[in-house]
């Protein structure tokens, strides 16, 4: 269906919009954009961990209405911005991963009565999060949430932010399918949300039983260590994808037969804003841009890629505007007769893909031409990188350069009393931590779908 700008525009007009993830990358896109576009929505709802509402609201205004990407809002409206902002943002204390939102039973119906799409950008993103924290952000909330937009009398539109990668890697063209209650990427297996959700109980249970629950760091460790190992179990390469790919399946399961159409939106590695508000914004470090800046202060003097293959991003103002154009094409008042649940790849190596040369050459050009320059004030040189194509030559490399001259200087610390101990665990630090980032990132570097 073709749509311009200006029936997408309109379609805001009036409307009550629940967002969740506000305080994101994302999030704040997405807010900006509504606000600036089409200024007679009638309120955005935004939904944010804090102990109650006036915490909440201060939260969204430092958080969300004060970053500098609202700055061509700010402008259009002068004097008047506090005050229009007010009028249309209202900030909600609560949290997904509680039942009803965590919001109290009053503001809950309220809230129920009036709300009119719902968008959910919530998620913890973290590839290594603890499992018992994924599942209560990516899978369990989307749960609460699906039971909120049953009691919504008004709803005709719930918007769901996931990842492209939630396919696994598999290669070739992927299709934009919804993923099936059960479904998994390891052939012979089923995966069961509720049995996942129990067997975290019980090792959280038997740690506690054992003495070891006592301990934060024990905790912690054990349910990383879980939350990859399940993933892996059923076919994908991080807790993060895995949890998503449950949550898409919750969310299929949950809104099964009714009424509201509901929409997935995958984007593949999110990067800076292209165009409008800000070009180039972009809120903390972003997978892509730890590279760049590992390369900008020389500390890589090597990577894991192969430079012949797509790198998949998409700019964040190109998914918030792929969401809006989604949500008003499946919403009840436009839509001819489609599947309950639709999903949009939001991704660019199809259309206009880019590999990780471009990357590479982009940025040793910049640093050619801008040299950065030390504390002392001399020019840090920029030298080549060295990439290699696949996991199983990077692991030779490291253990060759790195692991062998470890274990010859950990002998010389046992032979000298442990003179050298804070030496040797500093580098095997390095290295462990080296060795897990390329476990837990190194397949997104050989990604062949498209």
């Amino acid at each position: 269906m073709m749509m311009d700008a200006a029936r997408i525009v309109e379609y805001f007009k009036g409307k009550c919009i629940l967002v969740t993830g506000s305080t994101g990358f994302l999030g704040k896109i997405l807010v900006e954009k509504i606000l600036r576009v089409q200024p007679d929505v009638r309120k955005i709802y935004l939904l944010v961990r804090a102990v109650d509402e006036p915490s909440a609201k201060q939260r969204v205004q430092q958080e969300v209405i004060d970053t500098e990407l609202f700055g061509l809002l700010r402008e259009k409206h002068g004097k008047g911005f506090q005050q229009f902002v007010e009028a249309k943002v209202v900030a909600l204390a609560g949290d997904i991963v509680y039942d009803g939102l965590g919001l109290e039973a009053a503001v809950l119906d309220a809230l129920a009565k009036d709300v009119d799409v719902i968008v959910n950008i919530a998620a913890t993103t973290n590839f290594y999060e603890r499992y018992d924290v994924s599942l209560d952000v990516n899978v369990l909330g989307v749960k609460h949430l699906c039971m909120f937009a049953k009691q919504c009398a008004r709803l005709r539109m719930l918007m769901h932010v996931s990842t492209a990668f939630v396919s696994g890697f598999r290669e070739g063209l992927i299709l934009e399918k919804p993923i099936k209650p059960g479904e998994s990427l390891r052939e012979g297996t089923y995966l069961d949300v509720d049995a996942e959700l129990r067997l975290v109980k019980e090792v959280k249970k038997s740690l506690a039983a054992n003495g070891d629950g006592d301990g934060d760091s024990t905790e912690r460790k054990a349910m990383k260590e879980l939350g990859l190992r399940r993933a892996r179990h059923f076919g994908w390469s991080n807790t993060y994808v895995f949890t998503k790919a449950m949550g898409e399946a919750v969310l299929g399961q949950q809104l099964r037969g009714g009424d509201v159409p509901v929409a997935v939106m995958r984007p593949s590695i999110i990067t800076s804003v292209r165009r409008d508000p800000l070009p180039g914004w972009m809120q903390g470090t972003r997978t892509i841009d730890s590279i760049i800046i590992g390369y900008a202060k020389q500390n890589l003097s090597c990577f894991l890629a192969d430079l012949r293959l797509v790198m998949d991003v998409i700019p964040g103002d190109m998914v918030v505007n792929a969401m809006m154009a989604a949500v008003v094409a499946h919403s009840e008042a436009f839509a001819p007769p489609l599947p309950q649940v639709v999903v949009y790849h939001a991704t660019s190596s199809l259309r206009n893909p880019a590999t990780y040369d471009v990357l590479y050459q982009s940025g040793r050009r910049h640093f050619y031409e801008n040299p950065r320059v030390g504390k002392d004030g001399r020019v840090i040189p920029t030298r080549e990188m060295y990439f290699f194509t696949s996991i199983a030559r990077f692991h030779l490399y490291m253990t060759l350069i790195y692991k062998v001259p470890l274990e010859i200087l950990h002998l010389v610390n046992l032979l000298l009393c442990g003179l050298l101990s804070r030496l040797y665990n500093d580098l095997n630090r390095k290295y462990k931590f080296v060795m897990h980032l390329v476990d837990v990132y190194g397949p997104f570097a050989f990604f062949k779908g498209w």
